[in-house]
């Protein structure tokens, strides 16, 4: 059986912590900022974790240990 390809685009988008947490980055950040407060733009900037429910889709594609 051929071994599975890594999903390039997810590899891309996020990372695994050393506790196996998937990390990624916040949406929302691109355009349309003029409307957005500075608080808000300023939390977007921080690095987040995915949720539960999808961390074990995101890892599959990502095929980390």
């Amino acid at each position: 059986m051929p071994k599975i390809k890594t999903h390039r685009g997810a590899a891309k988008r996020f990372n695994l912590t050393k506790k196996g947490k998937v990390k990624l980055n916040q949406a929302f950040r691109r355009h349309i900022l003029t409307k957005k407060s500075t608080k808000r733009k300023r939390a977007l900037r921080k690095q987040a974790y995915a949720a539960k429910a999808n961390a074990a889709t995101i890892k599959r594609l990502i095929l980390y240990k």
